[in-house]
This record gives structure tokens, C-alpha cells and sequence, in this order.
């Protein structure tokens, strides 16, 4: 009997049956093929007696997993030492599995990633994220001199968390902390750690973060080689220092992050000053300024004392008497000048006034002279200035008279 055949559209009046759905969404998975898949060992299922091998695949750099299902003897051929946090590499078909509405791969190859593998492909990371600038040097920040606050991202209860804050509280006693627990191993210690640092770089009063972790093998240690994580502590608006492993560990984080401490007690000594260590510092410099002021006050003292016994200084007086000996002389030099000004004045003066006396008018009517003037005043000079009868005026030395002209 044939199937009843399918609208080629849903609609709100013709919806799709469940049952379509499915088969759809089988048709597009379906349509992807086989695929080499590389992810990390989250979980592994072996059954006794059973056929079948369930993993769950998930991505090292994202919240994200798969089932995947492989027959034992797959398994067995390609990785039979197989254990949770390996990295594996499998060719697998994704399968949709519409009775459950799931999705799982189902592989017919399984490789474990060695160690020279994950190295190689470490190397090959480190490259690109190198090319795009993420170790640059000028892009490091320099840490704060006294952090107010310290965000520290480690294991809980860890022997690294133990090192960072006793050696950091030893230096300075009264640092704070925020503490963030986190995996750093395994499956979910990247995007727990990503989380942290977001959760930290957020928080205005951490001036610094430290990602802390004890040593390890290669395998233990990947998570702090992972690209996401790498970007993430690239991305901080707050410096960061890397204090994974011992001093020979170094995963990419310590290329990336602003300082790397070679372990977490190394990092301690870097995140804070050495509060006696500073302490000494300020009393040698204490000392040192006390002897620049007293040596700076002794040699103004002697200056003083060299200007006090010069002549100047020593004897003040000695110069104000030879000043004043200098203004009397040019006081009494002034005197006489004025003096003998006064005495040509005085001379210019009375020869003036017998010039004047000498040919003023009154004195030539007292040699006997008189002026003779008409009525209307007019001084006469000639007889014809005048007529019969005319009345004269005769102004004499002492007196005048009246005259009448006769014929």
C-alpha cells in the first residue's frame, strides 16, 4: 500500500505530521555522509557481553557533545587502552534516530591522538595564534604596583591555590582575593575556566588575574593549550598571569597572558610587593634623604659663614660711612655751585636794574627835563604840534604844570 503523499508545504491549516519531521531531518543527516570527527573522550560505555560501545564525544573548546556509538571490535583494533579525557580521532556517519529524536555517530574507525600527535598539532596552534599577534610583546600590560583585589582561577582545595595565597598574604598581609574553583583537567575544565575569566574580568575591583595549576603531564596540561581558552585570556580588559606547571611546563596560555609565572609560588612574588622588603626600601630611603638634607643644610651653613666674614658683612657699617662721606662731599659740592649761581645772579640782576634806572624817563626829569603833552595827551615833540591858546600840560621830576601857548 502506498504512503499518502506529503504536502510539500506546512502550514498553519496543513501542519506536517511528527512523523515527517523525523524523516526530513533523518533525510539532511543523512545527506552529510561519513566524516572524520576529533574530540575528547567525556564518557565511555563498555558493557559486558555487549557488542556495542557507547562514547560521548564532546568539543575541548565548546560546551558540546555527541554520542557515539562503535562496535567493540572497532574499539578494540584502533584504541583498546581507551580511556575518559583521551583525544581520539574517528570516522564516523551521523544517524538520527527518530523513535528517540536523537542524534549520534556511528563510527567504524577509532583512533587515539599520541602524544607526538598532540604536540604536532600544538606546534601547528601555536603558529597561527602567533601569526595573528596573540604573543606580541607590545600588547602585554604591565601589572598594578599594590592590586586592590586579586582574582585567582585554580582547583579547589589544590596545593597550587595553597602556594599563591599563603606566599601572597606571607609578602603582603592585607591583599584580598576572589577565589574561583574550576576543573583543570578533563573534559569541562575549558569552558568552566573561559567562564571564570569572563566572571572575574567583569568585576571592576580585581585589577589582576591568576590561572593557577600544579604540574602534570602533557595530557594534563592541554586544557591550558586550548584555543578558545587562549582567546578568552587574549580578550581580558584585565591583566593576566599564567602560573600553570612547574618551570619547565609551558602551554600556550604562558604566550598569551600578560606575565608568566614559572609556578604559583612565582607567581605570588610578582602580583604583590615584599611588604618587608618594601619597608626596608623606605627607611634606606629615609636615610639617604636625611643625609642630603643634613649634608645640603651643613653646606648652605658654610656658605653663610663665608658670606658672614667678608668685609661687607663682617663691618656693615664700613660702608655706609664711606656713602655718607660721598654724600657730604656731593652735598656740600652742590652748596657752592648753588651758591656761586646765586652770586652771578645776584650781579646780573642790579647791572640790569641801573640799565633800566638809567634809561628810564623819571630819571632824565630829575636831570631837569620835562614832557610836554597836549590835552588829549598826545607828546608834543615840535612847537608846530601846537597853537595859540592850546593848553599844555608839563609833567616835571616832581609835579606838573598847566601852560598856555602864547604867539
Amino acid at each position: 500500500m502506498s504512503q499518502p503523499e506529503q504536502p510539500a508545504k506546512s502550514s498553519a491549516e496543513e501542519p506536517w505530521p511528527v512523523r515527517v519531521v523525523s524523516q526530513k531531518i533523518g533525510a539532511w543527516v543523512a545527506k552529510l555522509g561519513w566524516v572524520w570527527v576529533d574530540g575528547q573522550v567525556a564518557q565511555i560505555s563498555r558493557r559486558p557481553g555487549a557488542s556495542v560501545v557507547f562514547l560521548t564525544l564532546r568539543d575541548p573548546s565548546a560546551d558540546l557533545s555527541l554520542t557515539v556509538t562503535a562496535h567493540r571490535d572497532v574499539l578494540d583494533a584502533g584504541a583498546p587502552e581507551l580511556a575518559e579525557g583521551a583525544r581520539v580521532t574517528l570516522h564516523a556517519k551521523p544517524e538520527f534516530y527518530p523513535a528517540r529524536g536523537s542524534l549520534s555517530l556511528r563510527a567504524d574507525e577509532i583512533r587515539q591522538v599520541g602524544l607526538g600527535e598532540l604536540l604536532a598539532r600544538l606546534e601547528r596552534l601555536k603558529k597561527l595564534l602567533g601569526a595573528e599577534g596573540l604573543f606580541a610583546r607590545e600588547r602585554k600590560r604591565r601589572l598594578p604596583f599594590l592590586p586592590q583585589r586579586v582574582g585567582l582561577i585554580t582547583g579547589r582545595a589544590s596545593a597550587a591555590e595553597r602556594d599563591v595565597l599563603m606566599n601572597t598574604r606571607r609578602r603582603w598581609p592585607s591583599v584580598d582575593f576572589r577565589v574561583i574553583n574550576v576543573p583543570v583537567q578533563g573534559p569541562t575544565a575549558v569552558p568552566q575556566i573561559i567562564d571564570a575569566l569572563k566572571v572575574l574580568d567583569n568585576d571592576d575591583t580585581v585589577d589582576v588575574i591568576v590561572l593557577a595549576r600544579g604540574g602534570g603531564s602533557v595530557e594534563d596540561l592541554l586544557p591550558f593549550s586550548d584555543e578558545a581558552l587562549c582567546r578568552a585570556v587574549f580578550g581580558c580588559r584585565t591583566p593576566v598571569v599564567s602560573a600553570i606547571g612547574h618551570e619547565t611546563d609551558a602551554p600556550l596560555i604562558d604566550y598569551v597572558a600578560d606575565v608568566r609565572a614559572s609556578t604559583p609560588t612565582d607567581a605570588a612574588k610578582r602580583i604583590v610587593p615584599d611588604l618587608a622588603e618594601e619597608t626596608a626600601l623606605i627607611e634606606q630611603a629615609r636615610r639617604r634623604l636625611d643625609r642630603a638634607v643634613i649634608a645640603l643644610v651643613d653646606r648652605e651653613t658654610h656658605r653663610l659663614e663665608s658670606w658672614r666674614s667678608r668685609p661687607v658683612l663682617a663691618r656693615p657699617e664700613v660702608l655706609l660711612d664711606q656713602r655718607a662721606s660721598e654724600v657730604s662731599g656731593l652735598r656740600d659740592r652742590a652748596t657752592r655751585s648753588l651758591d656761586q649761581r646765586l652770586r652771578r645772579a645776584d650781579d646780573d640782576l642790579r647791572h640790569t636794574l641801573a640799565r633800566l634806572r638809567a634809561l628810564s624817563p623819571r630819571a632824565t626829569l630829575e636831570r631837569g627835563y620835562a614832557i610836554v603833552q597836549r590835552a588829549d595827551g598826545h607828546v608834543v615833540r615840535a612847537a608846530g604840534e601846537v597853537g595859540t591858546g592850546d593848553v599844555l600840560r608839563v609833567r616835571l621830576a616832581d609835579g606838573e604844570l598847566r601852560a598856555g601857548v602864547q604867539e
